[in-house]
């Protein structure tokens, strides 16, 4: 059995430019750029944390991403605190021009699914509090996958002014 204090650490993605990767994940999803080395890697965060995602070029620099039909990473998941930071989040997106390649309520969370600019899968979501998730007959958890309401997430994002 796992130990109940494990959890997730830092991502860490090959990129093919990293100022392209730079502006994605700071100037669209709000990171912090926490150290940069040149033009080969960088380590960003949220809230002051010393890095949730590194980037680098040591392998990859002017790469292309994984083909279809390759193994390799899915996706990995930015937890946002609140349905307004996410609905920020997406509100950003949007003005960016990022496509979604999905979006889902699951019960227990809702995600927005999408590509960095190098093919990488990246999720954004927030938890629901425990005590909303689905849960069948038995209590055991009931996750499902059904059409995220866009427009009702839309509508909690914070005034831009």
């Amino acid at each position: 059995m796992a130990d109940t204090h494990l959890r997730i650490g830092h991502v860490h993605l090959k990129v093919a430019n990293l100022q392209r990767a730079l502006d994605f994940y700071c100037g669209v999803l709000g990171l912090e750029l926490m150290q940069r080395l040149g033009d080969e890697a960088a380590f960003l965060a949220a809230g002051g944390y010393h890095h949730h995602v590194a980037l680098n070029t040591w392998e990859s620099l002017g790469g292309s991403p994984p083909p279809p039909g390759s193994t390799g990473l899915y996706h990995f998941a930015l937890v946002y605190p609140t349905r307004a930071a996410l609905a920020d989040a997406l509100r950003r997106l949007i003005a960016a021009g990022v496509p979604l390649e999905g979006a889902s309520d699951h019960g227990v969370s809702e995600s927005l699914y999408l590509r960095d600019p190098d093919g990488n899968g990246v999720e954004l979501y927030r938890d629901r509090p425990p005590e909303q998730w689905p849960r069948d007959r038995a209590g055991r958890l009931a996750m499902f996958t059904h059409r995220l309401d866009i427009k009702g997430l839309l509508a909690e994002a914070p005034v831009v002014s």
